[in-house]
């Protein structure tokens, strides 16, 4: 089906689908470094979570500068870093060469214009849906969503998914529901149809982070369609449900609650307070009122 938005819309997708290509260019620039240490035979990656965090940025910077003494390097990570003084400079000692030091310099040039960029946008995008507040927060509800997701979300589909009839004629624009590729009353691929792809990569992303809630739904159903569709399939399938589910959440005003085994009452606050905090900062005004176990399922 076609779908033309309305300016205030467009607008909306303007400012999400650039902050998702920086986004991706990040990306990209996180696994350029990640290869360009192992060429130089240091592991960093291998205990730091995060390369781009205070302490690995400090460790990168310094050693883009020319400094390769791997104490001096050690001695700039943090006192909070899992990994021991010992395990940070055996992995910091390697054999960085000129060449390696001006090409991570260069990809740290890139990086110090990607964050800022990102961060205006971010800001941009709260303001621009400030207004509606209370859906950001029943999407970013949802396991695997957070703001940033539910923010996409409401770019691309609008405010109330109104353009859809149905759950099924949202997930054929978007691309996620199975293909029917039928002759002679067979159906010979079932691949998915090409839909928008900015939606689909907002409900790929986010269902590896959703299937790995301990207890939640989305865990029960990739473990059930894994034996059979395999992991991309069964990833596939999950990010086909969750985008009926958003159009249920936007149609229909409802919020999501956890329909199979309730997660520890202790995660669920830790997860509602993260979430309170995030929204918070991107300038919402968040409340937490508890949802009682009796109401309704998305």
């Amino acid at each position: 089906m076609s779908f033309v938005p309305d300016p205030e819309q467009r607008a909306w997708r303007t400012l999400t689908r650039m902050k998702t290509r920086l986004a991706r260019h990040r990306a990209r620039l996180y696994s350029q470094v990640e290869d360009l240490l192992e060429e130089m035979r240091i592991k960093l990656c291998w205990v730091l979570s995060d390369l781009f965090a205070a302490s690995g940025l400090g460790i990168l910077q310094a050693l883009a500068k020319g400094e390769t003494d791997p104490k001096k390097l050690a001695a700039l990570g943090d006192d909070r870093l899992k990994c021991t003084r010992e395990q940070l400079l055996d992995a910091l000692t390697g054999n960085p060469q000129a060449t390696h030091r001006e090409m991570l310099g260069l990809y740290l040039d890139q990086l110090q214009w990607v964050d800022p960029q990102m961060a205006k946008l971010r800001g941009l995008i709260a303001e621009a849906l400030k207004p509606y507040p209370e859906v950001v927060a029943r999407l970013a509800e949802v396991p695997g969503f957070g703001p940033d997701s539910a923010q996409q979300v409401m770019a691309e589909v609008g405010v109330r998914a109104s353009s859809f009839p149905s759950a099924g004629d949202l997930a054929s624009w978007v691309g996620t529901c199975p293909g029917e590729n039928e002759s002679a009353e067979e159906n010979h691929s079932r691949r998915s149809p090409k839909g928008n792809r900015y939606m689909r990569w907002v409900l790929a992303e986010a269902a590896p982070a959703a299937v790995k809630a301990k207890g939640s739904h989305f865990q029960a159903v990739f473990r059930r369609k894994v034996p059979r569709l395999e992991y991309n399939g069964a990833i596939g399938a999950v990010a086909h449900r969750r985008c009926r589910l958003v159009w249920k959440i936007l149609q229909e005003g409802v919020r999501y609650v956890e329909p199979g085994a309730y997660r520890d009452p202790k995660a669920r606050k830790r997860r509602a307070q993260s979430l309170a905090r995030a929204l918070r900062k991107l300038g919402y005004h968040v409340e937490i009122t508890p949802v009682e176990p009796a109401t309704a399922p998305a």
